[in-house]
């Protein structure tokens, strides 16, 4: 996770309810692994990454629960892509299994 401060990070604790009932529907969908540490840092990394205006909290609140499954997988297999140096080499190997638990 990156330690460079986001505008919404102060919201995190306010909409924490809203992190959960996501992290709950990707469990209800087999994605059980996502925490919600790496919920949040896909919504400041990719679904906030310009922030050009002042957002209401019921407006973050809302890009939480319209997030999609396939968004969130989408972006976490470019980023396991990115970190792994080698996907057939065994830490490539254990990266996949963590992400598709196959």
């Amino acid at each position: 996770m990156s330690t460079k401060e986001h505008p919404f990070d102060v919201y995190r604790t306010q909409v924490e309810p809203a992190l959960i009932s996501k992290l709950e529907e990707f469990e209800l969908f087999g994605y059980d692994k996502v925490t919600e540490a790496e919920l949040w840092e896909f919504l400041t990394k990719k679904r906030w990454k310009r922030v050009n205006e002042e957002r209401k909290l019921h407006e973050i609140v809302n890009d939480i629960l319209s997030l999609n499954v396939s968004d969130y997988i989408s972006y976490a297999t470019i980023e396991a892509f990115k970190s792994s140096d080698n996907l057939f080499s065994e830490e490539g190997k254990e990266s996949y299994k963590a992400l598709f638990g196959k």
